[in-house]
């Protein structure tokens, strides 16, 4: 996740990148290849994302033991190296075999070869399905092509990027580190949603919904009545508005288990998509 655009790296923030993140990153490596800042690669140029800001990455993803981070374009390591010093399995994706190497014996050095993996490979020729958790410093057009196989991923899988966005897909959590980093500082988190979009059946009435990546809206109609409806998804979680009722529940493959939250409705139900 240590990625840039040869067009950034002709600006004043790249010249504060070389600056604040070249030297920290050569001092850590004892080894015959030193990476340069700003050494082309495949799609772009390599600049280390500040520790402090892979730090932040992580914790709004709040990774624990129990995930499995994949960092698209690893570059030096830093990433899934922190990421297993949390305890997770953790593997990284770069094209370029003296950075792994590099990283290789950057996870030795800090005792976490066991839980941090490296591997040469083109990112859109690679699997990361398995991933709880994905990290990237790429670029916007890269992050494009790369959205629709994000959006494939099991609901919950949360994708965290340094700096760049996804166009119109909004981020669920922005966050911009204050002390100690003077470019590439601000972190940007989505929580992959489920696919809610169509009809549902009620056990007394339907749903229709609409969905744009995270946010739902559509109508209810129950016990005759028909209002509009309006919420968000959070990975499998829902939350949603119609009427005065609202609403909170939790999406499990061909079911959507619904609870009122606050309302006068109907309290607990299951809903099902409506075949075609």
């Amino acid at each position: 996740m240590n990625r840039c655009h040869p067009f950034f790296c002709l600006t004043a923030a790249f010249a504060l990148a070389l600056s604040a993140a070249a030297v920290p990153a050569q001092e850590q490596q004892p080894y015959g290849f030193q990476p340069v800042v700003g050494q082309p690669g495949k799609d772009v140029v390599w600049v280390p994302s500040p520790q402090e800001l892979v730090e932040k990455m992580l914790d709004m993803a709040k990774v624990t033991p129990r995930d499995y981070v994949i960092d698209l374009g690893s570059g030096d390591g830093r990433t899934v190296i922190t990421a297993a010093k949390r305890g997770a399995q953790a593997l990284g994706i770069e094209y370029n075999p003296d950075m792994v190497d590099l990283s290789k014996q950057n996870a030795a050095q800090e005792g976490v070869s066991e839980k941090a993996q490296f591997l040469i490979a083109d990112l859109f020729e690679s699997d990361f399905s398995r991933a709880t958790v994905i990290t990237l410093f790429l670029l916007p057009d890269i992050n494009m092509r790369l959205r629709p196989r994000l959006l494939s991923l099991k609901p919950g899988t949360r994708v965290v990027s340094n700096s760049f966005t996804m166009e119109d897909w909004e981020p669920d959590e922005t966050s911009t580190v204050q002390s100690d980093c003077s470019s590439w500082c601000t972190a940007y988190l989505w929580i992959v949603p489920a696919k809610v979009e169509g009809k549902w059946k009620l056990p007394q009435g339907e749903m229709a919904l609409q969905q744009t990546f995270q946010l739902v809206s559509g109508t209810l109609s129950q016990n005759g009545k028909s209002m509009p409806l309006k919420g968000r998804l959070r990975g499998e979680e829902i939350a949603f508005t119609a009427g005065e009722a609202e609403y909170v529940g939790r999406v499990n493959g061909e079911t959507m288990s619904v609870s009122l939250k606050h309302g006068t409705e109907q309290s607990n139900w299951t809903a099902t998509p409506e075949k075609p």
